[in-house]
């Protein structure tokens, strides 16, 4: 029987509407009532208003006996596609809850693979909004082996496109290992759950009580964890800051950084800063007051800001070129680098470096964290992974000490013995071996302990080993800084200098690939 174009026009439609409303209205009832939008509702959110091009939009899965019965919906529970965001390119998958819970199984995983594979050969950011329950058991070793070309899609492209995880569901077993692999997870505070194995399980196996929220909620992954970049509160101010982020990427590891032109004077002086260290060296002050001051219009974006709290990273502009911005925290643990804030740092360095965005250091580090815990926990290893990270990274690199530089710890954090391209310090900088009563007690433990009143030449020693090595020059004299600055100045320097290694070159040598201490 021959059909007119009309009549397959309306097939066509009908078959459209169809995919559209693939789930049923009580399931889209259900998510709209825990508060979540429907995997359509978040694509139309997040992309461009009217820039979404669907992808495979009539896909659904083989009935080969999987025990899914008659039930072949459109779409097969995720809808994939590409878009704009701020006019930017990016490719988006968005699993659908109300078709098999989202489920993964094999024609789902082929639109997303094949989705993954047009992102990386157009050189696109990859966002996967995730909200399924896992594999599809009817489809078994399907679902699994499915499920690995993902996880090996996630590296391929790892350090070429910008892949970011958006968890705005369930997300459990081998399902998390893909937004593990990205370069950032977001979650939603209330709605948002990843973990290996559920509560019941670890009740079972471990005979813990553990409830949903506490073993795999946002800000469990947010504090403990480490796994979530970013938190939000609901789902929409969580797509705002998916945004907001791709802002400061670039689209792969070709391209620079989005630049702005920004009102805010790079010659700005920043007089605040002096007044902001205080007159004693074991007081603690804020970094992220140093960091706000200094760029561009106090915007800073901090990742991972609920862990590792006494290392401060994030993305901000100086100039209006955006740098990646490493910082010591006085105020949490005196700013102290342990195992968690070395990891959390290494990650942040490297992701930098792959996508050719600067680094700016902010240095005030009394050394590395003490104790049983640390050392069996393997800080030696953990910490080497910062310094491997900064030694690897070829983006323009510029330290500036603010108060404390102690030991390994000064060395770790973007010294110029370890490639930073420019070093500058503060006044009140102080590079040491340790800090002044330790160093006193070590080298001069005999002469103290026959003083005739060791407080008072325990006091003395100190003094003039303050005077002697705490202070910035003796490291200015040997070039190990470029020069002592004004924190007024801090700012306009930054600038200069960033303007002046916009243009570095590094060629390094031919090999595989180096044995990250992991």
């Amino acid at each position: 029987m021959e059909h007119t174009m009309a009549e397959r026009l309306e097939d066509l439609a009908a078959r459209k509407e169809q995919a559209l409303h693939a789930g049923s209205s009580q399931a889209v009832e259900r998510q709209h009532a825990k508060g979540k939008m429907t995997a359509r509702e978040r694509i139309s959110y997040l992309l461009d208003e009217g820039s979404f091009e669907e992808l495979r939009m009539l896909a659904r899965h083989r009935a080969h006996g999987m025990g899914l019965g008659g039930n072949r919906p459109y779409t097969d529970g995720v809808v994939t596609g590409f878009g704009t965001i701020d006019g930017r390119r990016v490719c988006v998958f968005s699993q659908d809850f109300t078709v098999f819970g989202g489920a993964l199984g094999e024609v789902f995983a082929e639109k997303v693979h094949a989705l993954m594979d047009l992102a990386a050969s157009t050189g696109v950011p990859m966002i996967g909004l995730n909200d399924g329950a896992g594999a599809r058991i009817q489809e078994g070793v399907v679902s699994l082996h499915s499920y690995g070309g993902i996880f090996y899609r996630n590296v391929a492209s790892s350090g070429v496109i910008p892949q970011i995880s958006v968890i705005l569901g369930p997300c459990a077993g081998g399902a998390v290992y893909s937004p593990a692999i990205t370069d950032f997870v977001f979650m939603v505070q209330g709605t948002s759950h990843m973990f290996i194995t559920g509560p019941d399980v670890v009740k079972t196996v471990t005979g813990e009580d553990v409830t949903l929220e506490e073993l795999g909620g946002a800000m469990s992954h947010a504090t403990k964890s480490g796994v979530a970049t970013f938190v939000a509160a609901d789902e929409k101010s969580c797509l705002d800051d998916v945004r907001y982020l791709l802002s400061f990427l670039p689209s792969n590891n070709l391209e620079e950084p989005p630049g702005t032109t920004s009102g805010d004077d790079p010659e700005r002086v920043t007089p605040e800063l002096a007044d902001l260290m205080p007159a004693s060296p074991n007081q603690p002050y804020d970094m992220k007051k140093v960091i706000t001051a200094v760029v561009d219009d106090g915007e800073y974006l901090e990742v991972h800001s609920h862990w590792a709290m006494s290392i401060t990273c994030g993305f901000a502009r100086i100039g209006g070129r955006v740098v990646g911005v490493v910082g010591n925290q006085p105020a949490v643990l005196a700013g102290v680098l342990d195992i968690d804030s070395s990891e959390k740092a290494a990650r942040f360095v490297r992701m930098c470096d792959a996508f050719n965005i600067p680094l700016v250091t902010f240095v005030d580090v009394p050394g590395f964290m003490p104790g049983t815990d640390q050392e069996y926990g393997g800080i030696i290893r953990h910490g080497a992974k910062l310094l491997y990270a900064f030694c690897e990274a070829t983006v323009p690199r510029i330290q500036v000490i603010t108060r404390k530089a102690y030991g390994g710890a000064y060395v770790v954090m973007n010294s110029k013995s370890i490639g930073a391209d420019l070093a500058f310090a503060w006044p009140s900088a102080e590079l040491a071996v340790m800090g002044p009563q330790g160093a006193v007690e070590v080298l001069y433990r005999r002469e103290l302990a026959a003083a005739p009143d060791p407080s008072a030449r325990r006091a003395a020693l100190v003094e003039e080993y303050t005077e002697r090595y705490a202070n910035p020059y003796v490291a200015a004299e040997r070039g190990y800084v470029d020069d002592v600055i004004s924190p007024a100045d801090t700012r306009s320097v930054l600038a200069r200098s960033l303007a002046m290694l916009a243009s570095k070159r590094s060629d390094l040598p031919h090999r595989k690939h180096g044995n990250v201490p992991l």
